[in-house]
């Protein structure tokens, strides 16, 4: 239900994504419904909850398909650790959208999915967002000996083939929990590739289409000076623009980069310019980038059976079952 309050009360008004009032309340105007997790019987995938910190109570989404509790436990599956979208501000990872993602994904690939929620902004400003997701990264890798507190993990994730990937603002997250794995390398795990699904990156200056739409632009600004108020540095923050001075691209602890955009998102060319820099970077691994065409921001999770959205989630699939050649 939407706040019946006067507009002269609301202090930032972002809709028809969030609102904030002048008494500090916050009211999210979508991503606020949630479902319980489940055996979903359409794809044949469990789901379960379990806490990662305590300290924040804060949860992550497992999945894990049907048939693979019955198997070999020594042909374990490839880990999936997937950051939602929202701005960092809106959506949780019990979303119907994303609760319906994951068990098609994990469906589609045959893979071990960790969803991970994590605090939002204005109220848990960035990157509260990013050191909660290092957090649950960091959960995951307790499980790499097979002692850890899921035995979904312990018994069938191979801690040799873990991937990350997240939507929008989720992407800037995989993003930066790669930059910090090449950092702070986690004890056995290996991070093979990250998907990025347009990604929420910005810049002071523009760069392609984004000059076509100042009023987007200019929204868009507003939404992260929200989520990140005490960045002196604006839209060339490290946390929004990874290509700034100093962003060492060539660190990014992974193999294996894919990158979506979209022809209609404002964030396209922004992924295309990420993916031209970080080729440029001296980074050792391999990047690849897939255009939607006719396709706005995350038209996969709003439409998820048309052609396009079904063709990038066999094209991710496949890139989280491939293996290097020996």
């Amino acid at each position: 239900m939407y706040s019946t309050e006067p507009a002269a009360d609301i202090a930032i008004d972002l809709s028809p994504t969030i609102k904030v009032y002048k008494d500090g309340k916050v009211e999210r105007l979508k991503g606020n419904d949630i479902v319980p997790a489940s055996f979903d019987p359409k794809t044949n995938v469990h789901s379960k909850d379990i806490v990662y910190s305590p300290e924040n109570n804060l949860c992550a989404r497992l999945y894990i398909p049907n048939q693979r509790q019955n198997q070999n436990q020594n042909q374990k599956l490839p880990l999936l650790v997937y950051f939602h979208g929202g701005g960092f501000c809106i959506e949780t990872a019990f979303s119907p959208t994303y609760h319906n993602y994951l068990n098609t994904l994990v469906s589609e690939a045959n893979v071990i999915a960790v969803s991970v929620d994590y605090r939002r902004a204005p109220e848990n400003p960035v990157p509260c967002a990013h050191d909660d997701s290092w957090t649950a990264l960091k959960w995951v890798a307790s499980h790499v000996n097979g002692e850890g507190p899921e035995d979904w993990l312990n018994c069938f994730a191979d801690f040799q083939r873990v991937f990350c990937s997240g939507d929008s603002a989720g992407a800037n997250i995989a993003h930066h929990m790669g930059m910090r794995h090449g950092r702070e390398i986690l004890d056995g795990v290996n991070v093979i590739g990250i998907v990025l699904i347009h990604p929420y990156f910005l810049g002071r200056e523009a760069v392609g289409n984004e000059t076509a739409d100042a009023k987007k632009r200019d929204w868009v600004a507003g939404l992260w000076r929200l989520t990140c108020p005490s960045s002196t540095s604006g839209c060339d923050d490290p946390w929004i623009n990874p290509i700034v001075a100093g962003s060492d691209l060539a660190s990014l602890g992974c193999a294996r980069m894919l990158v979506f955009v979209a022809e209609n998102d404002f964030l396209r060319s922004r992924g295309w310019f990420y993916y031209d820099k970080l080729k440029e970077s001296g980074w050792r691994g391999n990047v690849e980038i897939v255009e939607s065409k006719g396709e706005q921001h995350v038209f996969h999770l709003i439409n998820p059976t048309c052609e396009n959205a079904v063709a990038m989630l066999e094209r991710i699939a496949s890139f989280l079952n491939h293996q290097e050649k020996a």
